[in-house]
């Protein structure tokens, strides 16, 4: 759970570098989100789905 914890996080990371770069709001807020989001999820299996959802979200809202 920690390593996922750890992954998502670092993923969050670039997020919310290259929005804060880019001046683009949504990879920057889901930059913040994917930073926190774990902590609040109650199984491992959650934290999978919220985190590839997250993930893809930029790919979709622009």
């Amino acid at each position: 759970m920690m390593f996922l914890s750890v992954l998502f996080s670092g993923i969050g990371i670039g997020y919310f570098i290259y929005g804060k770069k880019q001046k683009k709001i949504v990879p920057f807020c889901v930059g913040i989100a994917l930073f926190g989001y774990t902590y609040f999820m109650p199984n491992v299996i959650s934290i999978i789905v919220v985190g590839v959802v997250l993930i893809l979200l930029p790919k979709f809202i622009k």
